[in-house]
């Protein structure tokens, strides 16, 4: 980290100060007084947004670590140190990609931005396909749900055609994860690209021309590993529409034939689809680096310390605009989103030091970078942990709680998915704090932030957000349509520090219910994420 030299000499003449003044007694601030001073900082202009790998983030992690420290925790990152650091890489096409189109012995030319869009790749510099085409209808396979859209049709070798999207009657929060492991599914099955259509017969196919500049980035460790996994190397693009008619064109079926299928709410089987496509395409690649933050608080049962509990939020958010007019503001300072998540983390851990007694399970303090581009931070240290996986027993997770308004009830995201939801309402009822069922499933919130990573690798885990009584929905909807990812997004926007203190304090009460629980969360028996990541896990009936 870069020296600060202008910080010496007042630091020199506040020591010679304090050695000639008498001791004298603080007064002791408030947890609203502490979370807003966190949140200050956070979301001050000076951090710029806090975009991944900007030096305004790596501010604000020196910050949390500051804090952490300074409340006795030990770090819990690389090699002794308080930070994971995260290896990214940034994706750009090199030149123009070049792709024709094959069948019944003639051959068309495909035109970047106008026929099809290649994305960069963030393994492979160059990509050469030549290859078939199959249709897998929505591209599910779930043994869980009995969907396999691949049943009858072999993707080895081949450019595989999916449409976005689920089934009609699909649950939202499925059907969020459902979506984000399609490429995944189309890679397990020896696929050398994947590409998504859209299953509506009158769907916005979107602009190619906007889509062909757009780079790719997330984590790669620089020996072919990914946050992308195994679809990493795959070829992926979309197409325009005329496109995907001439990919159908003399198949078993026309484009227009299967979505009209879609669309009387059945699913399309799958079948290869004529011809051959040919895309060559090169990308050029930046590096760079983005901390993640990570603290122990060491427990105090020696049957259960070397189990933990994790407290998880994310640090960064997305940076300054680019598009403001000479004189508006352009900075995203995220004082909601998600400076309040992690100042009321830090809370918890302070609550845990000054209430004198350990939890009987270890806690693990998480404020992890690259949230806003994918939940890359997350998906890297549950891909590569500091601590085993195995042995993290419940995560809970701080995202944009919004602290506008006093609330009296919490959404806990993925509570009905394990006994978790005990530990939320015990610690509510202590409070008066009522928990309530997802408002707006339709967002699939369960699997759009951090914590959905660490389910995918069986961690039980809930996503903790202020609910829409005492006036919350209202002041959801007009954050959602206001405020949300814009520069008016900090401090002076009417936050309730009574409601971070409250929330703080619901954060304690819900891991300290965790941590002392003579027995780990477990994944309901009925539970769809149970079942498909619980592995050998114990379940339970409800």
């Amino acid at each position: 980290m870069r020296p600060f030299p202008f910080a010496v000499v007042p630091l020199a003449f506040a020591l010679i100060g304090a050695a000639q003044l008498a001791p004298t007694t603080l007064p002791q601030t408030s947890a609203a007084d502490r979370v807003k001073a966190h949140v200050t900082f956070l979301s001050s202009d000076l951090l710029e947004g806090r975009d991944t790998g900007s030096r305004g983030h790596e501010i604000a992690a020196s910050y949390v670590v500051s804090q952490l420290q300074a409340l006795g925790l030990k770090p819990g990152g690389d090699k002794g140190s308080w930070y994971q650091q995260v290896p990214y890489r940034r994706a750009t096409l090199d030149g123009v990609p070049t792709a024709s189109f094959t069948a019944r012995g003639s051959t068309t030319p495909l035109t970047q931005g106008t026929d099809l869009s290649v994305r960069p790749n963030l393994v492979d510099k160059t990509v050469k396909v030549n290859a078939g085409l199959v249709f897998v209808g929505y591209g599910i396979a779930d043994p869980v749900l009995g969907i396999d859209n691949y049943r009858g049709v072999n993707a080895r070798g081949k450019i595989v055609v999916a449409f976005s999207g689920t089934p009609k009657g699909v649950p939202s929060d499925i059907a969020a994860h459902l979506n984000q492991v399609k490429a995944q599914n189309a890679a397990a099955r020896g696929a050398v690209g994947y590409v998504e259509i859209t299953a509506n017969p009158a769907g916005n196919w979107g602009s190619l021309a906007t889509g062909a500049g757009r780079p790719v980035t997330n984590w790669a460790d620089g020996k072919g590993g990914s946050g992308q996994g195994r679809a990493a190397p795959l070829l992926r693009m979309s197409l325009s529409k005329a496109t995907a008619e001439r990919f159908f064109a003399g198949a078993r079926q026309t484009l227009a034939a299967v979505q009209a299928e879609a669309a009387a709410g059945r699913q399309p089987k799958g079948f290869p689809l004529s011809g051959t496509l040919r895309v060559e395409a090169s990308s050029k690649w930046e590096d760079f680096t983005s901390p993640n933050v990570v603290a122990v608080l060491p427990g105090s049962d020696p049957k259960l310390d070397r189990e933990y509990v994790a407290l998880m939020g994310h640090l960064d958010h997305i940076g300054v605009r680019k598009d403001v007019k000479p004189g508006e503001d352009a900075i995203n300072n995220g004082a909601l989103d998600n400076a309040s998540g992690v100042s009321t983390m830090l809370e918890t851990a302070r609550s845990f030091v000054a209430s004198g007694q350990a939890p009987k399970r270890s806690l693990l303090f998480l404020a992890v970078t690259g949230e806003e581009i994918g939940l890359t931070g997350a998906d890297y240290f549950a891909t590569k942990p500091t601590v085993p996986l195995s042995q993290v027993a419940a995560l809970v997770n701080l995202d944009m709680p919004l602290l506008l308004y006093p609330f009296r009830d919490v959404i806990a995201f993925g509570a009905e998915h394990s006994n978790m939801v005990k530990a939320v309402d015990a610690a509510g009822a202590a409070m008066q704090v009522t928990s309530t069922p997802d408002p707006m499933p339709e967002q699939g919130l369960f699997t759009r932030s951090d914590h959905y990573r660490f389910v995918t690798r069986g961690v039980p885990s809930v996503f903790l957000m202020t609910g829409y009584a005492n006036g919350g929905e209202a002041q959801w909807k007009k954050f959602l349509g206001g405020c949300y990812h814009h520069p008016c997004d900090q401090i002076d926007q009417g936050i309730d520090w009574d409601a971070a203190a409250r929330f703080g304090e619901l954060n304690y009460r819900i891991a300290r219910q965790l941590a002392d629980a003579p027995d780990r969360p477990r994944w309901y028996a009925d539970s769809y994420f149970g079942r498909t990541f619980g592995g050998g896990q114990p379940k339970l009936t409800r």
